[in-house]
């Protein structure tokens, strides 16, 4: 997919070796707010405080036990991260549609090797037919094992440690950690940022979700972004699958958006920024405060989305329903061998049968 081409620093002085390492780390807004922490004296406590509350925290190891792949030594990190779409509060007014409850409208792997200084986004289509392991819902009833459940139904079935097992159990890839966003939460980051530039190569109109944009490069603010990731009607065959290039390549673009900010430069858009992020935020309880979202921010400092390589599940449509797609292999179980060993990804592990029509 096309993502958009970095923009040009602003003044024409070329940067010293001096002026770098402030650059590069006031790219990242967690980062940057340590340095509005201890800009704003008194009320540096106040504002880390509010901030930090913002977080909401699931103790996924808790829910999940020792009924878990094994940690391996070379595994790098691991990261599911899942955009929910419920329907209720800020949420209604968003092209979100009447459907009750909320669901995992987004996931992703995000695979970070040792070193990292590149990572790979393994995108699940939403539509994919899976097993649902024997999950616990929060308040402790047990949740039966059930074959061929639809992937972003188990979010609202059982919750999001169940989504965290079912993809454990279908991947052999323990998840270091969990991160989660939600709509109005991922509007008002865009907006924060002050918008994200994509580039799409035909007209794309879609009813449902929102959108109407023309060929050629936009910068789209919150609502549109959000358009722009839900759209599946103006692409390809409409399904799931269309979408899901969609969001990879808007990902990729916030990602570089983000690292272009000079944050460092402004205290008052690093705190509006944070704000917007920490609230849309629920994370496992290993994430689940700004100290240890720095601390793991500060470690991904060396991943640039420019190496970031983004590949759906390679899929197949369903025998049975052809609205629906399965996992296919044994591409699928190539894919999640390479990401558990933390090897190279053989290029026919990248093909999916299933392409939706693109």
């Amino acid at each position: 997919m096309t993502t958009p081409a970095a923009e040009s620093p602003r003044g024409s002085r070329p940067a010293s070796k001096a002026d770098k390492p402030r650059r590069r780390k006031g790219r990242w807004v967690l980062l940057s707010l340590a340095v509005l922490v201890v800009a704003a004296g008194g009320t540096g406590y106040w504002l880390y405080s509010g901030l930090d509350n913002n977080i909401q925290g699931v103790d996924i190891d808790r829910a999940l036990g020792d009924d878990r792949p094994e940690k391996l030594p070379t595994s790098g990190q691991n990261i599911l991260v899942l955009g929910s779409d419920s329907r209720a509060g800020a949420n209604a007014a968003l092209h979100t549609g009447n459907v009750s409850g909320a669901r995992s409208d987004t996931a992703l792997v995000m695979h970070i090797p040792d070193g990292r200084t590149k990572a790979v986004a393994v995108s699940i289509p939403r539509d994919t037919l899976v097993t649902r392991p024997e999950c616990a819902r929060s308040d402790g009833t047990q949740v039966p094992s059930a074959k061929r459940v639809m992937f972003n139904s188990i979010y609202s079935q059982v919750g999001p440690a169940c989504v965290v097992k079912t993809v454990e159990q279908m991947s052999g890839v323990r998840m270091d950690h969990y991160v989660e966003i939600d709509f109005a939460g991922f509007k008002g980051l865009v907006d924060a940022i002050g918008g994200v530039t994509v580039t799409v190569d035909q007209n794309i109109h879609d009813k449902s979700s929102g959108l109407d944009i023309t060929a050629g490069t936009h910068r789209l603010n919150g609502t549109q972004s959000l358009e722009f990731v839900r759209t599946r009607h103006g692409i390809g065959d409409g399904s799931d699958l269309g979408r899901i290039g969609l969001q990879q390549q808007f990902m990729l673009a916030l990602l570089s958006e983000i690292k272009k900010q000079d944050l460092l430069g402004s205290p008052t858009k690093a705190y509006k920024i944070a704000d917007s992020l920490t609230s849309a935020l629920t994370t496992d309880s290993g994430l689940a405060s700004l100290a240890k979202l720095a601390e793991f921010g500060r470690s991904m400092n060396g991943v640039e989305p420019s190496t970031m390589e983004t590949i759906m599940l390679p899929v197949a449509y369903d025998k049975v329903d052809p609205n629906r797609v399965v996992a296919a292999e044994p591409q699928a179980s190539t894919l999640w061998k390479a990401i558990r060993t933390d090897s190279a990804i053989p290029a026919s592990a990248k093909k999916s049968p299933a392409t939706g029509g693109s």
